[in-house]
């Protein structure tokens, strides 16, 4: 058991929001909606690394928010073969951010292991998602008031894992690093990122892909337990 921690620090998407799931939905309802005829399954086997690739893009500053949103789509039509039109793409990522916090599905146990966390410690969310998406994210799927505070990368301007936006984070809920724990699916941006400011990590490998490095993994949530 970590017995120095006071201050939780959570990630968002595939974390404690479905975000695979979330956007699945999302993405049948707009396809749909615009009359775009592709099989789903097969959009989202290539999508998903693609998405993957992309914010890796845009933790590094490579690229822009309107670079990530229609270049994703993008290249997702031409791995499947199917040929849209830059308008219609340029639509659909439009659509793509309005219609995703309307599914509002949660890892299974975040509820259980929110519940279980919050009368012991300070909860905290850090994120690289956009600011008005991941408010209505938790607002939706009722986890925003779980947290004290909730750090985007659009407040900081810049993303994980640059220590900025941990520091930032650490500031702004009054702990300090060595107080503190950062709970997060990705090795670079949350656990890596904490790390090299001086704070505990649990690194969350929903898939059981990774190897950890030496951190702490968990690869369902409940199992946070074991460690608070």
């Amino acid at each position: 058991m970590t017995t120095d921690i006071k201050h939780v620090f959570f990630d968002l998407d595939h974390t404690l929001w479905d975000f695979d799931k979330n956007s699945g939905l999302t993405f049948d309802k707009i396809f749909k909606r615009n009359n775009i005829d592709v099989n789903l399954n097969a959009f989202l086997e290539v999508y998903e690394p693609i998405n993957l690739r992309y914010w890796k893009l845009y933790r590094e500053e490579q690229i822009s928010k309107s670079n990530l949103r229609y270049g994703r789509l993008k290249d997702a039509f031409d791995a499947v073969g199917i040929e849209v039109k830059d308008e219609l793409i340029n639509h659909l990522s439009i659509a793509y951010i309005e219609h995703l916090t309307t599914f509002n599905h949660l890892f299974e146990g975040t509820l259980e292991i929110l519940n279980y966390l919050k009368d012991k410690y300070v909860l905290h969310i850090i994120t690289n998602g956009f600011e008005e998406a991941q408010e209505r994210k938790m607002k939706n799927s009722n986890i925003r008031d779980y947290f004290k505070t909730v750090t985007n990368s659009d407040m900081v301007g810049v993303k994980k894992p640059n220590p900025k936006i941990f520091n930032f984070a650490l500031d702004l809920a009054k702990a300090l690093p060595t107080e503190s724990i950062m709970i997060g699916d990705s090795l670079e941006a949350d656990i890596e990122g904490a790390d090299q400011i001086g704070m505990d990590t649990i690194y969350f490998d929903y898939k059981d892909l990774n190897n950890s490095k030496g951190y702490k993994k968990i690869t369902e949530l409940k199992s946070i337990k074991n460690y608070l």
